[in-house]
C-alpha cells in the first residue's frame, strides 16, 4: 500500500504546499521516527502533526489512524527516512566557529612544515590583511614534542604580525612582529592565570598560553558589530548543517548578547541559543537578573561561566600533582580557593546557573568545593554545572552526583586527546579521566557537547566517539579505556534530552513530543540500525527549527 500511495502522495504534498496558507498545519509522513520518553526509552513514530505555530500537535505511530488532511495542509513525505528531535550541543562557541571558517584554518595540518606552507599561502593570497589571523594548530599531532616558536613563523610571514590560536583556544602563536607591536620581552613577566613560553636565554618564543595571550589580544584589530554578525551567522549556519538545533554558548560578552537579541528579533535566529555570560562583569552588562527563554524559547541568558584552569595540550590544566612529560609543572589555576567561591556564590546569588571549566583535576577539585559551600545545586533550584570534567580524582568523582552537578563533557575530546593524555598524564590517572559510564552510573546529570570549534561541530562525532570510544579511523581497536563508553541510547541522550536539560530547555525541547517545539532532523540513515564505527558517517537531510526548515 505504501508503494502504491508515494507517487499521489508526493503530487498531492506539492500542490499543498503551493497552496497552503501562512498558518497551515504541516504532516510529516511516512518517517522512520525516533525519540526518546521521559524514562529515555525509544519511541518509534511515523507522523507528526506540527501545529502553524512551530509546536507538535500530535506524534503518530504506526499502529494510530492517519491523520485526517484539513484544507490548507502542508504535506512532507520523509519516504522512510529517519526523523530525530533535533541535536543539541551543551557546549560550543558559535562566533568563534563562525570566525574559524573567516580565518586560516590549521586543523588539518599533520606538520609544522605543512602549516608554515599553509599561512605562507594564506598571507600571499590576502595581501592587505594588517595581521594574518587564525587557529587550529597542534603540536602534538604535529610530533614536535614542544611548542613552534616565533622563528619559525617568521619563516612563513614576516612583513606583518601573526597571531594563531591552538586548537583548544588556550595558547596562541605569535611571530616576531606581533611580539614587539604586543611589547612581549625578556622582561615581560607571567600574567597570573598564564605562561610566556621562553627561550633557555628567558626570550619569548613565540608561544603565549591561557591569559597571558591577552598580551598579544589586545592588540588586534577590533571587530565591528557588522563582522561578529557575520561570524555568529556563519557559525548558526554551520550548525544547521550538521543538525544542530541547541547550543549552550559557552562564554559571551554583552556585544554577542545583543547580535543574538537582533537575530531573535528578526526571526533569524535559527538554534536555541542558552548563551552563558563570561564572568560578573560580562553577566553585569547584559543583564543583572537571569533571563528566561524569550522569542520563541530561541534565547536565554541564565548562566555565568567561570574558568578554573587551562587546558590539557598546553600544560595549562591544573593538576593535583605534577603533569608525567613536566615534572616541574602542575598548570596555571585562574582563581585562588576564595576567589572561585565568591565568583560562585556571588552568581548564585543572583539567580544565576553557573557554569565552571575545569579539566585538570585539582580544578574540579576546587569547582566542586566551591558549590559544596552552596550546598549544592538543589537548595536554589540552580542547575550547575563542570564544564569538560575531564581529569578527576577517583574521591572527587562521586560528589557530581552527591552535590546534583551536571558534567558537560565532550566525547570527541578523548579520541583527539588520547595519545597525548597518556603522555601528560601516565595510566595512574587516565582511570578517572573521560569518565562519562562513571559520571552516569554515579547518579550525575550527563551532558554531551562538541566545544567546537576546538573539536568539529559534528553531533554525530560526538556520538560515534560516545559509543566507541574511537577516533574516526577505528583507533584504538576495541576502543580506548572501553568501560567507560556510553550505549547508543545514553550518547542520543546526551545530545538530545540531557543537554536539553543542562541547558534548562527540556520543558520544549529535546524529544518530540506533543506540545514541543518541532525541532528535528531528516537522517539518510538510521544511527540505531548501522555499526557503532559507521555513527559518524550520519549524513543531514534536512534540520527543521520550529517547524521551519533552516537546512538546507
Amino acid at each position: 500500500m505504501y508503494a502504491r500511495d508515494t507517487a499521489a502522495l508526493t503530487l498531492a504534498a506539492a500542490l499543498l504546499t503551493l497552496a497552503a496558507p501562512a498558518d497551515a498545519r504541516t504532516l510529516l509522513l511516512h518517517a522512520n521516527g525516533i525519540t526518546l520518553n521521559t524514562a529515555g526509552q525509544r519511541q518509534a513514530f511515523t507522523t507528526l502533526v506540527i501545529g502553524d505555530d512551530g509546536r507538535i500537535a500530535q506524534v503518530l505511530a504506526a499502529a494510530d489512524p492517519a491523520p485526517l488532511p484539513q484544507p490548507g495542509d502542508r504535506t512532507i513525505d520523509a519516504a522512510g527516512r529517519t526523523v530525530l528531535p533535533g541535536l543539541i550541543d551543551a557546549h560550543g562557541h558559535v562566533e568563534a566557529l563562525g570566525r574559524q571558517a573567516q580565518t586560516l584554518d590549521l586543523g588539518t595540518t599533520k606538520t609544522l612544515a605543512e602549516a608554515q606552507a599553509a599561512i605562507r599561502a594564506y598571507a600571499a593570497a590576502h595581501p592587505a590583511l594588517p595581521w594574518i589571523l587564525g587557529s587550529g594548530w597542534n603540536q602534538v599531532v604535529w610530533q614536535l614534542g614542544r611548542f613552534p616558536t616565533a622563528a619559525e613563523l617568521d619563516a612563513a610571514v614576516r612583513d606583518r604580525p601573526v597571531w594563531l590560536t591552538r586548537v583548544d583556544g588556550h595558547a596562541g602563536w605569535a611571530n616576531s612582529a606581533a611580539l614587539v607591536l604586543a611589547g612581549v620581552t625578556n622582561a615581560t613577566e607571567d600574567p597570573p592565570g598564564g605562561h610566556i613560553d621562553r627561550t633557555d636565554a628567558g626570550a619569548p618564543a613565540g608561544v603565549l598560553v591561557d591569559r597571558a595571550t591577552d598580551l598579544v589580544e589586545r592588540k588586534l584589530p577590533v571587530p565591528s558589530d557588522a563582522d561578529r554578525q557575520a561570524a555568529i551567522e556563519a557559525g548558526l549556519r554551520i550548525m544547521a548543517s550538521v543538525g544542530l538545533t541547541g547550543v549552550g554558548d559557552a562564554g559571551i560578552d554583552a556585544g554577542a548578547w545583543h547580535i543574538y537579541e537582533r537575530l531573535a528579533g528578526s526571526g533569524k535566529l535559527t538554534a536555541r541559543v542558552f548563551a552563558m555570560a563570561l564572568g560578573l562583569d560580562a553577566q553585569q552588562s547584559i543583564a543583572y537578573s537571569p533571563i528566561d527563554w524569550e522569542h520563541d524559547d530561541h534565547l536565554s541568558m541564565l548562566t555565568v561561566k567561570f574558568f578554573a584552569d587551562g587546558a590539557l595540550g598546553s600544560h595549562g590544566a591544573w593538576l593535583k600533582a605534577p603533569y608525567s612529560d613536566d615534572p616541574t609543572n602542575s598548570g596555571l589555576p585562574f582563581h585562588s580557593d576564595t576567589e572561585m567561591k565568591h565568583l560562585v556564590y556571588t552568581a548564585a546569588q543572583r539567580g544565576f546557573q553557573v557554569a565552571v571549566h575545569a579539566i585538570g583535576d585539582a580544578a574540579n577539585a576546587q569547582a566542586l568545593d566551591a558549590f559544596a559551600a552552596l550546598g549544592g545545586g538543589a537548595p536554589m533550584g540552580l542547575r550547575h554545572r563542570i564544564e569538560h570534567a575531564q581529569v578527576l580524582d577517583a574521591a572527587d568523582l562521586p560528589r557530581f552526583a552527591a552535590l546534583n552537578i551536571i558534567a558537560s563533557m565532550q566525547p570527541t575530546h578523548a579520541t583527539s586527546d588520547k595519545a597525548m593524555a597518556v603522555t601528560r598524564l601516565g595510566t595512574a590517572r587516565l582511570a578517572t579521566s573521560y569518565a562519562w559510564q562513571s559520571i552516569i552510573a554515579s547518579g550525575a546529570h550527563f551532558a554531551g557537547g562538541s566545544d567546537f570549534p576546538v573539536e568539529p561541530p559534528n553531533p554525530f562525532f560526538g556520538i560515534h566517539a560516545a559509543v566507541t570510544r574511537q577516533s574516526r579511523d577505528n583507533l584504538p581497536p576495541g576502543g580506548w579505556y572501553p568501560a567507560e563508553a556510553l550505549t547508543i541510547d545514553q550518547a542520543f541522550a546526551a545530545f538530545t534530552s540531557w543537554a536539553a536539560y543542562a541547558n534548562r530547555a527540556e520543558k520544549f525541547s529535546g524529544t518530540l513530543e506533543t506540545g514541543k517545539w518541532a525541532d528535528f532532523v531528516v537522517l539518510d540513515r538510521d544511527p540505531f540500525a548501522i555499526p557503532p564505527a559507521d555513527l559518524w558517517k550520519v549524513k543531514l537531510v534536512e534540520t527543521w527549527v520550529a517547524g521551519s526548515k533552516v537546512f538546507p
